[in-house]
């Protein structure tokens, strides 16, 4: 059996500006870790033999139609603009047009430099491919939107980062690669020629009913708005929110230091480079707002009329954190229980909120027990609780089937830190069996899975991670 890949590739014939031709750089020894079949089907890929799989995805052979680019974009970074960034470890094969008929992107991560590598080194140690490839999967199975894994493989290479790592590339899937940045670096360059190319490109991709550039800019806004709750709704802190990391197509990209909340605290900051807190998990939803309004702001310039441009696009934006808010609310009811909407629920759910960071609750658990007669053995203080439940009850007492709503709202099983951490480990002595059960337990998180509860147990004091890191 022949790898076959049905390449259909639009990007690649738009205007050489927008990218580099970049192959990707050969490895020593590829090794195939893991194909995601069940992707394969969607993209309607062939699967080859392991060996040649191993070569096709550590980037040694390039499968018939292929285009290899590296994609040019800016970005602010923690807020100060960086004028050119580009992908400077990655390489996209080509795009695919699925058996449900969607267009996505395939992408080698870490298959060396290209033109954009700003003197780093193009490639990517095993610990953070794995975790993306584990944290993507996952987040699929949440239902939440995201770019996707198909294939890691070892590199058989040594990569030096805080000392000498596995090498390995990730094979990445995604709606597309546009990212606010992709916008911003052809709007600060004033080739407008070009920005107004990509916009009619990404309407006709991702939004093919929007009305020109403010039709663009209010599906971003509506799809970063479904997003961010749906982040917050699992306790997912994505730790890099630079606009060169914000999807136009909505979905989430870039699993650097993201993590998932153990004890619930609205302040809670993973990453090791968010020294100030910028991208904490109450944060997010305030920065994707700003992250749009760098969009709206790159859009304008190709306007003609650009006074009635910026009031368009201010009121697009305006309308941002009230449209967040409404989705946040759908979906923490659905969490307590609630199918309807009654005045107080807002209070009702933050002050449980108040209440579990008052008492280290675990956030997930927390929730998930809601369900059952256990949640208030995860508070410090289980009076605490007990104080909140009694207005609870009250109001799950004018629903239909609230503990149905609840099953379905609150997952057992997320990608916990110090799990994903003993993986990579594992993985790094050549154990890949804790990297396979995790990928197989968190594709059916909302199941009760009676052979994995002990992949629902938080961190004890030594298991906790406190800091997570990008890889490059």
């Amino acid at each position: 059996m022949t790898l076959t890949i049905p390449f259909d590739n639009s990007y690649a014939r738009l205007p050489n500006s927008f990218y580099a031709r970049q192959a990707p750089v050969p490895v020593r020894a590829p090794r195939l870790i893991a194909f995601n079949a069940d992707l394969a089907k969607i993209l309607k890929v062939a699967p080859g033999d392991v060996e040649e799989m191993a070569e096709t995805f550590a980037g040694n052979t390039l499968p018939e139609g292929a285009e290899p680019i590296a994609q040019l974009y800016s970005g602010h970074q923690f807020g100060n603009y960086n004028p050119q960034l580009g992908d400077g470890r990655a390489v996209l094969l080509g795009e695919t047009v699925g058996a449900d008929g969607i267009r996505r992107d395939i992408q080698l991560k870490g298959s060396g430099p290209t033109p954009f590598s700003r003197q780093g080194d193009g490639r990517a140690w095993l610990g953070p491919v794995l975790r993306e490839y584990v944290v993507s999967e996952a987040m699929h199975a949440l239902a939440i939107p995201t770019t996707r894994a198909l294939a890691a493989v070892e590199t058989g290479e040594i990569v030096l980062r805080e000392g000498p790592m596995p090498g390995a590339v990730l094979t990445r899937v995604a709606q597309s690669h546009l990212r606010v940045g992709t916008f911003q670096v052809f709007a600060a360059r004033g080739q407008l020629d070009s920005l107004q190319r990509l916009t009619d490109y990404a309407i006709q991709r991702h939004y093919p009913d929007a009305d020109g550039p403010m039709g663009l800019l209010r599906g971003v806004v509506d799809a970063q708005s479904r997003l961010i709750a749906a982040w917050m709704s699992v306790g997912f802190i994505h730790g890099v929110m630079n606009t060169d990391n914000c999807s136009i197509a909505g979905e989430t990209i870039d699993y650097g230091p993201c993590a998932f909340m153990d004890s619930y605290h609205p302040n809670t900051v993973y990453s090791s480079i968010d020294r100030m807190g910028r991208y904490a998990y109450s944060n997010q939803p305030d920065i994707a707002v700003w992250n749009v309004a760098q969009f709206a702001t790159a859009l304008i310039q190709q306007m003609d009329n650009k006074e009635a441009a910026v009031e368009e696009a201010t009121e697009i934006v305006h309308a941002m954190p009230g449209k967040m808010q409404e989705n946040w609310l759908r979906r923490f009811r659905a969490k307590i229980g609630l199918a309807t909407e009654e005045e107080g629920d807002l209070e009702l759910i933050s002050d449980l909120l108040t209440r579990m960071a008052q008492n280290q609750s675990d956030f997930t658990n927390t929730f998930y027990a809601l369900a059952g007669d256990s949640a208030r053995d995860q508070f410090t203080d289980p009076a605490a609780f007990d104080d909140w439940s009694d207005g609870w009850r009250a109001r799950l007492g004018r629903e239909q089937d609230p503990t149905a709503v609840m099953t379905a709202a609150n997952p057992a099983f997320i990608p916990r830190n110090h799990r994903v951490e003993q993986m990579i480990q594992a993985a790094v002595q050549g154990d890949y069996e804790p990297f396979h059960r995790l990928n197989t337990v968190l594709s059916r998180p909302y199941e009760d899975q009676s052979d994995a509860v002990d992949l629902t147990r938080p961190p004890t004091d030594s298991e906790i991670v406190h800091a997570t890191f990008c890889g490059t």
